[in-house]
């Protein structure tokens, strides 16, 4: 990297250094397909071992200090003594992320359900959501409905928009303060016919329709295949409805494989759209969330190579030089401007990461590190016994 002018060594430096990805609890539980769950050992047993996970990634990539929950998966007694943890670990609670996919009663959906009770009792989790947000001192609420139909003439579709719309109002005028609430869409499944929120235009318009809390979220692994997502999330920061991302890897449809696996490439252009907007500061309010499905690989170092995998693509997205390919698309010049940008992603930027790392006292090679920490060996130990979080198939 010895080639970079040390202004531009500098400025990517400094937006690497800022950069904060939030990492989730699930990701360090039991999870898999549909098909089953392969367990692991380590496993944690409770929110308090998932948390220490999580901190032990930040410990090593030093940018990742926060960590998302999943109610109820992550339900406790007393949420202040659950943000005290995370604070003592050194790490925060981030994201609140609502679940009304697995309850018996939502088969026929949640929020859209032709059951009044069964309405209100999807609601009525929404707003414990909020509850727990102001007992953690989390700002992002999000919600993903699994809600859709299977068949033709199975429900009305205007109506269940109406339903929606009605849910999420009630949500939205339960925030306070500097609260969100991030609203993501997802094409199809389980619902397979029609799904109520399949698309960013439908997320959009709902959010619009509430309010400038309301933003939405865009999942990586969501789209049908060849979507232009860099299309999408140059178009939501357009109108500054881009809440944050759930960051994974697909080849066919919502594979939650590690991000930057399938189509790096794919994640270098989306980070240049966030950095072209200089949107990549946290102040921008654009939350950075993996959201990812472990099922063979080892939890925490899928979760770190995860990580570093983002601050990669930023650092390719961040060595764009803008000036050059604004000059070659103000005249024309398809080529050059093209080739601007794969100069960028073509750079080998893992040494200049690892320069950041030393600067920032880590180690230079965050997955080395863990893994001679011993910490595998003491969580394998300690959680031997007991019940494994996760979700079984």
């Amino acid at each position: 990297m010895s080639e970079l002018a040390p202004q531009t060594r500098s400025r990517v430096l400094s937006a690497l250094r800022g950069q904060r990805i939030e990492t989730a609890s699930w990701a360090y539980g039991n999870s898999g397909t549909r098909f089953k769950v392969f367990a692991q050992q380590g496993v944690p047993r409770d929110p308090y071992e998932k948390i220490a996970d999580a901190a032990t990634v930040h410990r090593f990539t030093g940018v990742a200090p926060s960590v998302a929950l999943h109610i109820p998966w992550d339900k406790v007694a007393d949420y202040a003594q659950l943000a005290r943890a995370a604070a003592d670990a050194g790490i925060q609670l981030g994201t609140i992320n609502a679940n009304v996919f697995q309850d018996n009663d939502f088969m026929l959906g949640s929020v859209t359900n032709p059951d009044p009770g069964v309405r209100r009792k999807a609601i009525g989790h929404l707003l414990e959501c909020v509850d727990v947000m102001d007992q953690t001192g989390s700002r992002d609420l999000k919600l993903w409905f699994s809600d859709g139909t299977n068949y033709p003439g199975q429900d009305d579709v205007r109506t269940r928009q109406d339903r929606l719309a009605e849910a999420l109002r009630e949500t939205y005028d339960r925030l306070a303060g500097d609260q969100r609430m991030l609203l993501e869409y997802k094409l199809f499944e389980p619902a397979f016919y029609m799904t109520d929120v399949p698309d960013w235009g439908t997320a959009y318009l709902h959010c619009t329709q509430l309010g400038d809390r309301a933003q939405v979220v865009i999942d990586t692994g969501h789209h049908a295949p060849g979507t232009n997502i860099e299309f999408i999330v140059a178009m939501l920061l357009r109108a500054g409805r881009l809440g944050g991302f759930d960051f994974n890897s697909r080849f066919y449809a919502d594979d939650d494989l590690m991000v930057g696996a399938a189509d790096p490439f794919q994640l270098f252009r989306i980070m240049h759209e966030i950095v072209l907007a200089g949107a990549l500061d946290a102040n921008a309010g654009i939350a950075f969330m993996l959201d990812q499905c472990h099922n063979i690989e080892p939890k925490i170092p899928a979760v770190i190579r995860s990580v570093m995998n983002v601050q990669e693509a930023t650092a390719k997205a961040l060595l764009v030089d803008h000036d050059a390919l604004r000059a070659a698309q103000n005249n024309g010049d398809v080529l050059e401007a093209n080739a601007a940008m794969m100069d960028a992603y073509q750079t080998d930027v893992r040494p200049l990461l690892r320069e950041l790392r030393e600067e920032m006292g880590l180690d230079p090679d965050p997955i080395a590190a863990y893994k001679r920490s011993g910490y595998f060996e003491q969580i394998r130990a300690e959680r031997a016994q007991g019940q494994a979080a996760g979700w079984g198939a």
